[in-house]
């Protein structure tokens, strides 16, 4: 590709069209936070920069949740009267005090914007998709033509580290198929654990193919080392060219790292952007790797001690799930993180504390692949397609009613049964909750309608919100102290606030479903719920779903703030951004 090719997608017009679409998600979203106060002028809504020149105004409406839908075509920005261009960076600066952006902070997150609004002209770009083609196309024609990302996050595709090359070969939209690289690390330096049942040479053997682990042996033996005192390590291509083979220099000059090659399976990038799945063999395992690349409020990195104990807490989670009728009449299932590979580079482990990110660069995991477990007439896709919406306007979920032949009330209550009532069973017996966003849900159609839901992304995402749950030891790290008014927001906020708000929102505007009705029946499926399990009574009182309002958790707040690391995993609740509160769409009903 020559140099000018690898640009071709940052024309104007798209330029335009892109800076346009992230002005019109920031005043909606921004406006949701109450970061921005839109003021009503003539029929328009308007806000107004830091010092009160520069003026947007807009038409929008407004849904449940404090939600604003925003027409993108009608946003206009004036300075002193005069109309000017839409820019997203403008924007920002314009609005920086009222954003509480610091000097500091500020120009990474322009240059997140950047590359969020680059990301967007290359799928404007792509050829056109509507919805109803992608509604029936296969699991990853769907991973691979989302193209709004997280749909609260502002900056959601800052991926600060990827060149245009890089970007073109590992970005999901893109859907280039990847090889991995393979390291063979010192036993010394690393460790492997797996769920029950798996023994590191099979494993292996079964994932890389008995001729690929006996090439990379020979590769060892040829440098006078002995295979057995190696474990096989698969890596990001970006991290083995841009840092490791640099910031790991030590460690592959005294041998503890031999780099062996690619893997001959081609995989493609998820929404994740650091898991691989593997598109040469669709029942073998998903691998995740460590990304030293800074994505929407984290260095996307993987610990190498958080590693260890992944598989145990992924074993321990699906033999909960096993064992609990509700959750099992609900088809719940996870994909389990079934192994895990870490490496411990000891000096920086002596220069830094553990969430360093220098103690993040070089681990995997390998996670259970979906495919296996569909049924005949069976799909998968991805739950953050159920809010993507084509260049008509048209959305997924719309798009899955129509070919279900179901009501819009029918199919809602399906998928709820299937994803909305394991998560309140589990919160409500259990004090576990999971971290059920759109890219961390995998949805089983057939015909469009829900069958069943598979949560993945388990032993970084879910936590035991009771600090006195008795846990077998390897599973502990889980258990988080959170303030008891706190511990229902892993609903109202994740669910409610965080994806139904745009679900809602998105079949009203379409004119497929009125949002009383969307919220009725999430009421009545609640309900359902708690009548069915009257043993929970005391809980469900105690932690009350049909609360009056719930305080509001401001998701860009947190990284307006700092964008590099937005939360402490160890400490989730202490990092919140609570601002005022939200009228619980539910308590009328």
């Amino acid at each position: 590709m020559s140099l000018t090719d690898a640009v071709a997608h940052l024309s104007p017009e798209r330029w335009e069209r892109a800076n346009r679409l992230l002005v019109r998600k920031a005043l909606a979203e921004f406006a949701h936070e109450r970061l921005v106060t839109p003021e009503e002028e003539d029929g328009h809504w308007v806000v107004r920069s830091d010092d009160g020149l520069t003026h947007y105004r807009f038409t929008a409406v407004r849904y449940a949740l404090d939600h604003w839908q925003v027409d993108a075509d009608s946003v206009t920005r004036t300075r002193d009267g005069a109309e000017l261009p839409l820019a997203a960076l403008d924007f920002m600066i314009e609005l920086r005090t009222a954003l509480g952006l610091s000097d500091e902070i500020l120009p990474v997150y322009l240059e997140e914007i950047s590359s969020t609004l680059s990301g967007t002209c290359y799928k404007l770009a792509k050829p056109r998709v509507t919805s109803a083609e992608l509604a029936r196309g296969g699991f990853q024609a769907i991973e691979t033509g989302m193209t709004e990302g997280h749909p609260c996050f502002v900056a959601n595709n800052g991926r600060l580290g990827f060149g245009i090359d890089e970007y073109l070969a590992y970005a999901p939209e893109t859907a280039s198929p990847v090889r991995l690289v393979w390291l063979a690390a010192h036993r010394s330096r690393a460790a492997f654990t797996a769920g029950v049942g798996i023994e590191y040479e099979s494993f292996v053997r079964q994932e890389l193919g008995e001729k690929t682990v006996e090439r990379f042996a020979g590769i060892l033996r040829e440098q006078h080392r002995d295979p057995d005192d190696y474990l096989l390590v698969p890596v990001h291509p970006w991290q083995w060219w841009n840092k490791l083979s640099v910031t790991f220099a030590a460690e592959i000059a005294r041998g503890n790292l031999v780099c062996l090659g690619e893997g001959d399976d081609e995989y493609l990038a998820q929404q994740s952007i650091r898991t691989f799945f593997n598109a040469t063999h669709p029942a073998k395992h998903y691998v995740k790797t460590a990304l030293s690349v800074l994505n929407m409020g984290f260095m996307r990195g993987l610990s190498a001690a958080y590693m260890e104990a992944t598989p145990a807490i992924n074993d321990w989670l699906a033999r909960l799930i096993d064992n609990d009728p509700v959750l099992r009449s609900t088809g719940l299932s996870i994909i389990r993180e079934r192994a895990a590979v870490g490496y411990r580079h000891l000096e920086y482990e002596a220069a830094t504390d553990r969430y360093s990110p220098y103690r993040k660069m070089l681990a995997a995991l390998w996670r259970e692949s979906p495919v296996p477990s569909l049924q005949d007439g069976e799909s998968l896709a991805t739950m953050a397609c159920l809010v993507h919406v084509d260049d008509e306007g048209r959305s997924v979920a719309g798009a899955l009613i129509e070919q279900s032949g179901l009501t819009p009330v029918e199919w809602l209550r399906g998928y709820l049964q299937a994803y909305y009532t394991p998560l309140l069973h589990s919160f409500y017996a259990y004090d576990l909750v999971f971290m059920p966003h759109g890219e961390n849900t995998i949805l089983v159609l057939r015909d469009g309608a829900v069958q069943r839901a598979i949560y993945k992304d388990i032993a970084e995402e879910i936590a035991v919100l009771d600090p006195d749950a008795v846990l077998p030891p390897e599973v502990r790290r889980i258990r988080v102290d959170v303030p008891e008014d706190q511990k229902l927001l892993s609903v109202f906020t994740d669910v409610f606030d965080c994806f139904f708000r745009f679900l809602a929102a998105g079949l009203a505007a379409e004119g497929i479903l009125a949002e009383d009705d969307f919220w009725r029946t999430v009421a009545e499926v609640t309900r359902a719920y708690q009548e069915a399990n009257p043993e929970l009574a005391d809980r469900f009182r105690r932690y009350d779903l049909f609360a009056p309002e719930f305080a509001l958790s401001c998701l860009n707040r947190l990284q307006l703030r700092n964008n590099r690391q937005m939360v402490d995993l160890a400490d989730p609740s202490g990092a919140l951004q609570l601002i005022g509160t939200l009228k619980n769409p539910v308590a009328g009903f």
